[in-house]
């Protein structure tokens, strides 16, 4: 005569189990979640930026500009004028560097100039002090 336990158990009920019910662990945590995205300060993609008040400033004058030509003769002409030389052109050069406000040089260049003229020209500015200095007209070299 042995005992039968099985004979009383109905075999549609669950099983009981002896692990730890983490449900309400889980909702707490959600919680938590839901607590820590609502204080995070939302992040904006903008920069402050003061902008000025009052009036604008006034227009800035025209600047000095000095239009330096070398010609297909290697010629050098200031602002229409023909230098004798290199000398003449460090001296005008000299005395537009002394100026409180330097003026734009422009070069111009023939399309069949020396290089080496055109280069004189640039090297004698420079070492001149003086900032502004360009070469312009050459889109019609562009093609």
């Amino acid at each position: 005569m042995a005992i039968d336990f099985d004979d009383g158990l109905d075999l549609d009920a669950p099983e009981v189990t002896a692990g730890m019910n983490i449900t309400p662990l889980i909702d707490v945590l959600l919680v938590l979640l839901v607590m820590l995205i609502i204080t995070i300060p939302i992040q904006l993609h903008s920069v402050n930026m003061e902008m000025p008040g009052g009036l604008p400033p006034p227009m800035a004058t025209e600047p000095l500009v000095v239009r330096i030509e070398v010609t297909a003769q290697n010629q050098l002409l200031w602002n229409g004028e023909a230098l004798s030389g290199r000398t003449m052109l460090s001296q005008r050069l000299k005395a537009a560097a002394q100026l409180s406000i330097q003026p734009e040089i422009h070069i111009h260049t023939a399309g069949s100039a020396k290089y080496d003229t055109v280069a004189a020209v640039l090297t004698a500015a420079q070492q001149l002090g003086l900032q502004k200095i360009g070469v312009v007209g050459l889109d019609e070299y562009a093609r």
